[in-house]
């Protein structure tokens, strides 16, 4: 016979269940808006859509995300986020030069050259006549956050005598271009899909090699 105790003690505990924190939340009306809106454009894209695909009460959605403006910004800022964990300087501090910029390179790829940052960046195209703060949002959420974290560690790199570079804001332009620009714009134009994780890490390995030692025999 099972005693009382023990049956107590398998029981599910009463009360309301734990919320999620709100930090958790946020992301998954993020993830929700960024659907949304590859799925729909902006303009034809509703707070009640993203709620509703979020899984979260309207109340809700309004508390922690208030405009749709402010959804689209989460959206992108929450990509962005996964990418900054990614190169934390704590991270980057482990690995020589060579490894750092291509791990800042693999990473950026992976970010940038994703199908849903592809369709996101095909939507601010299509719609930013309408909706000016479109691109403005996304060159300083996307394009300057990166490029600034990009900088950063070039500019580390050559205060410790690792690089010898005049500019490294611009240096860090470069290295972008050459990952991205041509299987982004073929990719932006429907001339191939999107790059696979391995062309990624590939080509962020040749773009690091490059870089560093040059095309001089």
């Amino acid at each position: 016979m099972v005693s009382m105790n023990v049956m107590d003690s398998t029981r599910r505990p009463r009360g309301r269940p734990q919320a999620r924190p709100d930090a958790e939340t946020r992301h998954v009306i993020a993830e929700a808006a960024r659907a949304e809106f590859m799925a729909n454009g902006y303009a034809s894209t509703g707070m009640d859509a993203v709620a509703k695909r979020a899984g979260v009460s309207k109340k809700t959605l309004y508390r922690l995300v208030p405009t749709k403006a402010a959804l689209f910004k989460a959206s992108v800022a929450d990509r962005i986020d996964s990418f900054l964990l990614a190169v934390d300087p704590d991270i980057l501090a482990l690995l020589d030069i060579e490894a750092g910029i291509e791990r800042i390179l693999h990473e950026f790829g992976r970010l940038t050259l994703a199908v849903d940052t592809i369709a996101i960046q095909r939507l601010v195209l299509a719609e930013s006549d309408r909706f000016p703060d479109l691109a403005t949002d996304f060159y300083a959420a996307a394009i300057v956050a990166t490029h600034t974290n990009m900088t950063r560690y070039l500019t580390r790199m050559r205060d410790e005598g690792a690089l010898v570079l005049d500019d490294p804001h611009v240096a860090a332009g470069m290295l972008r271009g050459m990952m991205i620009m041509e299987p982004q714009r073929a990719a932006m134009l429907g001339q191939r899909g999107a790059p696979t994780e391995s062309e990624i890490a590939a080509r962020a390995t040749a773009c690091a090699r490059l870089f560093l030692h040059g095309c001089r025999p």
